[in-house]
C-alpha cells in the first residue's frame, strides 16, 4: 500500500486532469493534523419555508349576474408567479362549487387559505350552486360550523370576496384566526383590485393584516371608491 499523503493524492490527481488550454475548478482544500476534507458547498435552501395552499373556490349560478372570477383567479395566478416568494405557494382551484364541492375541497387539498369568488346574500348566507347550476344558499351558521371542524387542520385564513359577506367572515373568526368579508356590495373590479394587492403582499411575505392593508390600498390606488368595503376579522384568543 502507498504511503503517499493524502494531499499530495489529490494535488496529482488534480494536476493529471488538467488538459492542454483547459480550464478546471479547484475545491477548497482544508488540510488539519488529521485528515484532509474538501469542502462542499452547503445548501441556502435545505429548510425551506413549508408551502402554504391557497384554494379557490368559485360559484357564480346562472340565475344570478354575471361575475369575471376567471379574470380574478387568473389575475391572483399571474401575481403569485412572479412573487419573491412564489415557491411557498401552492394555487388549486375549483369552479361551479355546489355545497358538496366545497366541503369536499377543504377536506382533498389541506388549504392553509381558502379564497371564496362569487356571490353573497347577507343574512341568507352565501349563493353556491345546485346540480342545474342555479343558487343554493348556504347558511351563516352552516359555514361556521363547516370551519369550525377544520380550526386545528391547518386553515390559517379565510377570503369572501363576495357583497355583504361581512356577516358570515364575523361567525367564522370565532373559529379561524383570519377571515375577510363584505360590509357592503362590492363591484367586480373592485373585487379583483383587493383580490391581487392582497396575494401580491402574501406573495412577497408580509403577514395577512398587512396583506389585508395592501388589498385595500390597491383599491383606492385606481380610484375605485369603494376601499373601505373590505373588513378583517381577527379571532380572539
Amino acid at each position: 500500500m502507498s504511503n503517499q499523503p493524502t494531499s499530495d493524492k489529490i494535488r496529482q490527481s488534480i494536476l493529471e486532469n488538467i488538459q492542454v488550454g483547459g480550464n478546471i475548478t479547484v475545491a477548497n482544500i482544508t488540510q488539519s493534523n488529521h485528515s484532509d476534507t474538501i469542502n462542499q458547498p452547503t445548501n441556502a435552501t435545505e429548510n425551506p419555508a413549508p408551502k402554504r395552499t391557497i384554494l379557490i373556490l368559485a360559484s357564480s349560478p346562472v340565475d344570478t349576474a354575471r361575475l369575471r372570477l376567471d379574470k380574478e383567479a387568473r389575475e391572483i395566478d399571474e401575481g403569485l408567479r412572479r412573487a419573491q416568494k412564489r415557491e411557498q405557494f401552492t394555487l388549486q382551484q375549483k369552479w361551479a362549487v355546489r355545497p358538496n364541492d366545497f366541503r369536499r375541497a377543504l377536506l382533498d387539498f389541506h388549504p392553509q387559505i381558502v379564497h371564496f369568488s362569487g356571490h353573497g346574500s347577507g343574512e341568507k348566507g352565501l349563493m353556491l350552486e345546485n346540480d342545474a347550476g342555479k343558487i343554493q344558499l348556504v347558511s351563516t351558521n352552516a359555514l361556521a360550523n363547516l370551519f369550525k371542524l377544520f380550526a386545528n387542520r391547518g386553515v390559517e385564513c379565510i377570503v369572501l370576496n363576495a357583497c355583504y359577506a361581512e356577516v358570515q367572515a364575523e361567525a367564522i373568526s370565532g373559529y379561524i384566526n383570519y377571515v375577510v368579508g363584505m360590509s357592503n356590495e362590492i363591484s367586480d373590479d373592485a373585487a379583483i383590485k383587493f383580490a391581487v394587492g392582497f396575494y401580491d403582499a402574501l406573495g412577497a411575505g408580509w403577514t395577512y393584516e398587512d396583506a389585508f392593508d395592501m388589498g385595500c390600498s390597491a383599491i383606492a390606488l385606481e380610484g375605485i371608491r369603494e376601499d373601505l368595503t373590505p373588513v378583517l376579522k381577527i379571532k380572539t384568543r
